[in-house]
């Protein structure tokens, strides 16, 4: 398994909040569980006391990608570092579940469990995972979804470096949003002919129809 598979434990924590909706589905430990996928082992550690020491580390790693959606490089290392100091990891070679075709195990890295408590574990997972992926693509491939009021954390993996937004979902909302913006701004000048909301969301699509085939 690749190091940088982990960082998604970074992106599911950080995403369990939303601050501008007031919205927090980290409520129970059941939903601690549920952030540690299919690693159930680690899971079943999770007790009450975990619920306030995730939201601390939640707070933590949000803090890098903020710095990291400003820019702020040096800061935003500077955070992650702290974090992998606190949470150590135990790196391993691992066979299980993968293997070649004579049956021989595909060895690969594999972060071990924190033997302390459950947030130790997915905290130092998580920080290194995340660690793995801004060195190995920028610190600039950390970002802030720009369809406020989301600003869920996601990690750019274009070739292109353009992703804004968390999902497609997010994207289409933004784009339409910018186009009723531009169409009430051309509504308060004088002498300009309007289009329809209609004809023109049909023109952007198609313009960005145009554009993705010509990448």
């Amino acid at each position: 398994m690749e190091l940088a598979y982990y960082s998604d434990y970074a992106v599911r924590l950080v995403n369990s909040e939303e601050p501008a909706r007031g919205k927090d589905s980290l409520t129970s430990v059941e939903a601690v569980r549920d952030l540690f996928g299919g690693n159930q082992q680690a899971a079943r550690r999770a007790t009450e006391a975990d619920l306030t020491r995730f939201r601390s580390v939640r707070a933590r790693l949000r803090a890098v990608f903020e710095a990291a959606d400003k820019g702020e490089e040096t800061l935003a290392v500077d955070l992650l570092n702290s974090l992998l100091l606190e949470f150590p990891v135990s790196p391993q070679i691992s066979g299980h579940d993968f293997r070649d075709e004579d049956g021989r195990p595909l060895w690969h890295m594999h972060l071990a469990d924190h033997p302390s408590n459950a947030t130790a574990g997915y905290a130092a997972i998580a920080a290194m995972g995340l660690a793995f992926h801004l060195t190995e693509y920028g610190v600039d491939r950390l970002g802030l979804c720009e369809a406020a009021p989301c600003r869920n954390a996601y990690l750019d993996t274009s070739t292109n470096r353009s992703r804004r937004y968390c999902s497609d979902r997010c994207a289409t909302r933004a784009n339409v949003a910018a186009y009723r913006a531009r169409k009430r701004l051309e509504a308060d000048r004088p002498g300009l002919p309007g289009r329809s909301v209609s004809t023109g969301l049909a023109a952007e699509s198609a313009q960005r129809t145009s554009a993705s085939g010509e990448r």
